[in-house]
């Protein structure tokens, strides 16, 4: 009987209440097993709490691990060796699997080396203590892609605007030895801008340059740029990382990545059944946590008559906690087709409903290696990923065709798919996959018996599908709860005859939106800011040029001056040259364009119809007749704004407003330039340009 009375003692305490002096067996089971029941309730109550925060998670696209900022000060180095970083600056994953070649081949080259690859944005928590990491680093590389209008990437802006706007620090990394490889492509102004000025900074800090900066043009073949870069760097680090001088470095050969695979029972509930509820409004999204939204609208702006397609769509942002501004931008990441999808399994050998995970692991824990890009998240049938996660539209690089080559049964299929990739085959290449604009699902059609397990083919010969960016054609103050989209439809025969598709237009095409069915289309979203923004003093003038779908940022604009008007603000002027074909195919929003007229908000509307007079007449030419009137707005301190195409459109307009401050000021070529660089300096000439 002691052992109840212990037993009693503690359920007394325990619950803090008294059973008295007599107290039978009974009682004490019937309190037991009340505790019992109590707990177990509590238990049920909590994992139902449980699931219910789980139903509203945010839809992941994995990166990979931050390292806190405390680990980051663990990277030392034993006895002997030497510390190396390699920083990357990535939009699209390409300048981060460069860092990642790059270290394996020094590692693989050089036992002195204690390698480490670094995201930009995970180097430093606070920006002021950016120098104080970089004094600790002794030999350092970069890998920066220029994006956009000349600007960093998403990832390496924080450390790029830190790094150049500190022009006061003197020579203080004489301590560095470093590399700069920059990812850029030649038909833009900007070519390669970041990496360019990095390197100039560098040098100027008192840092040892190793190597020549490397320009990758992507135009071309930008993993030959790369190789030739890393040729030149060899020899440099041969004197620093090698004991023996006179030591004949081993011929290093790439291993093809792979990820570990694990087919599932098809009774486990797949990832997309799990993710696919709307998040809770309380996180925080970017490009690797979108959130899945609804599309609520979906339209045609082109007429009947027009042989092309221009959809306007709404993105649903109510309760989700997405905010944006006007003049920001939208990431959407949109699903490859059904035909293409298809197409990819079937050369692949493998069921659609194969439902599997991938890792970057061994089944004993250990790594399979740094070079791995993360993995997406699973399992998942095959069908979701190369739907969601599969480039498959793209030329192939030429690390995907060795890939290739490593599991093709057919001999004569791996020595030309070997050749193709080789330095002998660059002509080839060149002509044969990037002019021909052949996509990967095209040359492992030519190449049937190359078969990859699904380890190889998404580490190693498919490339992560990309978001797709647009700029947000409306405003918040006139639209809170949606993001609206101005997409042209991409579509049209490639030289080899194939129909080519754009992912994300083609997917908008045919978007079925809320208002037409509850079973509606979706897709993961995240909002880019931008610093395309309207000046903060609303009475300042303002000159805006966007042809086509560049007019998208400025409906947005026009949106917020008429919603500003309403309140009562004195706007000032404000003159939008617009641009398309025809007024009867394509003059998009062309009601809403003069509503804004009318309603004040738009001072004037001049319109270039490039197919319906006898020569083309673009928005340059209608610059020109307007010189002397925009460039008076302008000298009064007015803004320029410019977006669409930066290949063409966009650089004859810069051609076209140096012409006009030369003409209109009555300067010389050089003092012209000269002003409209002060223009971009003081923030008063605006571009987003693709």
């Amino acid at each position: 009987m002691s052992s109840s009375s212990d037993l009693v003692r503690k359920l007394e305490s325990a619950l803090g209440v008294s059973f008295g002096e007599s107290v039978t067996d009974t009682a004490v089971l019937i309190a037991t097993t009340s505790i019992a029941l109590i707990i177990g309730v509590l238990v049920v109550l909590w994992r139902r709490s449980s699931d219910r925060s789980r139903e509203f998670k945010q839809l992941a696209v994995p990166k990979a691990v931050v390292v806190k900022e405390e680990e980051e000060d663990e990277f030392q180095v034993a006895s002997g060796k030497t510390r190396v970083s390699i920083f990357y600056g990535t939009q699209t994953g390409t300048a981060e699997s460069f860092a990642k070649a790059l270290a394996e081949e020094i590692k693989a080259r050089y036992e002195k080396a204690a390698v480490k690859v670094i995201d930009l944005d995970d180097y430093s928590v606070e920006d002021d203590k950016y120098g104080e990491k970089l004094k600790k680093e002794t030999m350092v590389f970069f890998m920066l892609a220029t994006y956009g209008d000349g600007e960093p990437t998403d990832n390496a802006a924080r450390f790029y605007k830190w790094f150049t706007e500190g022009t006061d620090r003197g020579v203080w990394l004489e301590q560095l030895r470093y590399g700069v490889f920059g990812l850029g492509n030649r038909q833009y102004e900007h070519f390669n801008k970041i990496a360019k000025v990095v390197d100039d900074l560098l040098v100027e800090q008192g840092a040892k340059r190793l190597v020549t900066v490397g320009l990758g043009d992507d135009d071309q073949c930008i993993e030959d740029d790369f190789s030739a870069w890393k040729e030149a760097l060899w020899p440099e680090l041969d004197q620093l990382l090698q004991d023996d001088t006179n030591t004949v470095s081993t011929p290093y050969t790439a291993v093809i990545p792979e990820y570990r695979v694990v087919i599932h029972d098809p009774s486990v509930t797949s990832f997309e059944d799990q993710n696919s509820n709307m998040a809770n409004g309380n996180t925080s999204y970017d490009i690797h946590h979108p959130c899945r939204v609804n599309v609520a609208a979906q339209k045609e702006l082109h007429k009947p008559e027009s042989d092309r397609s221009c959809i306007h769509l709404e993105f649903e942002i109510h309760g989700t906690g997405i905010t944006y501004e006007t003049g920001d931008h939208v990431g959407v990441y949109a699903d490859n087709c059904d035909d293409t999808v298809e197409e990819a399994a079937k050369l692949l050998g493998q069921p659609l409903d194969l439902l599997f995970s991938i890792h970057t692991d061994n089944d004993d824990g250990t790594s399979l290696g740094s070079s791995l890009p993360p993995p997406f998240p699973g399992p998942c049938t095959l069908k979701t990923a190369l739907a969601r996660y599969a480039d498959l539209l793209n030329p192939p690089k030429k690390a995907a065709l060795i890939a290739l080559a490593a599991h093709a049964v057919e001999p004569s299929e791996a020595e030309r798919l070997k050749f193709l990739s080789s330095p002998q085959g660059k002509d080839e290449y060149s002509k044969w996959v990037v002019g021909s604009q052949r996509s990967i699902v095209e040359v492992m059609a030519e190449f049937p018996s190359a078969k990859p397990p699904l380890g190889v083919f998404f580490a190693a010969v498919s490339p992560r599908l990309q978001p797709r960016y647009y700029s947000i054609s409306s405003s918040p103050r006139f639209a809170p709860n949606r993001v609206h989209v101005t997409c042209a439809l991409v579509y049209g025969p490639t030289p080899t005859g194939r129909i080519h598709k754009g992912v994300c237009s083609f997917w908008m095409k045919n978007a079925v939106p809320l208002e037409k069915s509850q079973n509606c289309s979706q897709a993961p979203i995240f909002v880019r800011q931008s610093n395309f923004r309207l000046p903060s003093d609303h009475s300042v003038p303002i000159v805006m040029v966007g042809p086509g779908t560049g007019l998208a940022p400025f409906r947005g604009f026009l949106q917020e001056r008429l919603a500003l008007k309403e309140e009562g603000a004195q706007l000032g002027p404000a003159v939008l040259f617009f641009g398309c074909r025809n007024r009867q195919m394509d003059f998009i929003y062309e009601d809403e364009l003069n509503n804004f007229v009318e309603q004040g908000a738009l001072s004037e509307l001049i319109v270039a119809f490039s197919r319906e007079g006898p020569s083309k007449e673009y928005v340059q030419h209608k610059m020109m007749e307007k010189a002397a009137y925009m460039w008076n707005l302008i000298s009064q301190g007015g803004y320029f704004y410019v977006c669409g195409d930066a290949k063409g459109m966009a650089k004859d307009v810069h051609r076209t407003l140096h012409t006009i401050v030369q003409q209109e000021d009555k300067v010389d070529s050089t003092k012209a330039e000269a002003i409209v660089k002060k223009l971009q300096m003081d923030g008063r000439y605006l571009r987003d340009v693709w």
